[in-house]
């Protein structure tokens, strides 16, 4: 009898679990499909950064729960933008991500190793090229300029992780023929970026002092791209989580304008 009851509670949390996963965040609008959407590029450089956090051992911002949290996040998000659509070419976009995301959320289970580490990277670069493709699809569904204004702003916290899980994997040791290529693509693609959002008539004071606040930080960055010494984990980590709040509250304020000017 006890066994029954056992099996009958086990039963009863997996379909309350399953049934959370619709509630786990909500998607009222186009506008916040794309600022959702955009959160799944940058949790793919989070998740890298994560695993070289842990390869080096570095507990810095309690890196294992952080990737066990980003990863929940990535999959509630993803069910959500795909329940949300409507777009056929956005839902066949959604699905090539789901079906890449399968088998690096299991790699990512597995303790970092280093000669695993090249691999890792290179499957969670191809996952955030088609995350990108979605975002784009998403803020084409919307129409209007603010679309991309919002795609713009999200990318730029994907960005402030995709350059601290860059430097990271550096100081791993593991090797990347085309680093030096790919952190100055991201960081002259961040500045153009930012430039263009402190030009947008979108961007109120409030979001202004956010973006001053973010190119504040992200000028440590061009110090450390320019500099031959070697900057210790935790301060990259730090200061990439620094531009990655702001951003992140950029993006909201930035997709509720968009909300406010459709009432």
């Amino acid at each position: 009898m006890d066994k029954v009851m056992r099996i009958w509670k086990r039963i009863v949390l997996l379909v309350l679990l399953s049934g959370s996963v619709v509630y786990a965040i909500e998607i009222s609008n186009l506008s916040v499909a794309v600022d959702v959407a955009g959160k799944q590029r940058m949790y793919t450089q989070r998740m890298l950064k994560d695993y070289a956090m842990i390869g080096l051992e570095n507990n810095f911002g309690n890196p294992s729960e952080d990737l066990k949290k980003i990863m929940g996040n990535f999959e509630d998000h993803l069910n959500a933008l795909i329940a949300f659509n409507k777009d056929p070419a956005t839902a066949k976009s959604l699905q090539k991500v789901k079906k890449m995301w399968m088998p690096i959320k299991a790699a990512l289970k597995e303790t970092p190793r280093k000669e695993k580490a090249a691999k890792m990277q290179e499957d969670l670069e191809a996952l955030l090229k088609q995350s990108n493709e979605a975002v784009g699809l998403f803020a084409k569904q919307t129409g209007k300029v603010s679309g991309e204004i919002i795609n713009i702003s999200g990318r730029q916290r994907m960005l402030s992780q995709r350059m601290a899980s860059l430097y990271m994997l550096k100081v791993w040791g593991v090797n990347d023929p085309q680093f030096k290529v790919k952190m100055t693509k991201a960081m002259d693609l961040f500045k153009s970026s930012l430039d263009k959002l402190m030009k947008s008539k979108m961007t109120t004071p409030e979001i202004m002092t956010l973006l001053k606040r973010a190119q504040k930080s992200f000028m440590f960055f061009e110090i450390m791209n320019r500099s031959n010494s070697k900057f210790i984990p935790t301060l990259i980590y730090k200061k990439s989580n620094d531009i990655l709040k702001d951003m992140n509250t950029a993006t909201g304020l930035y997709a509720a304008q968009e909300k406010k000017e459709k009432k």
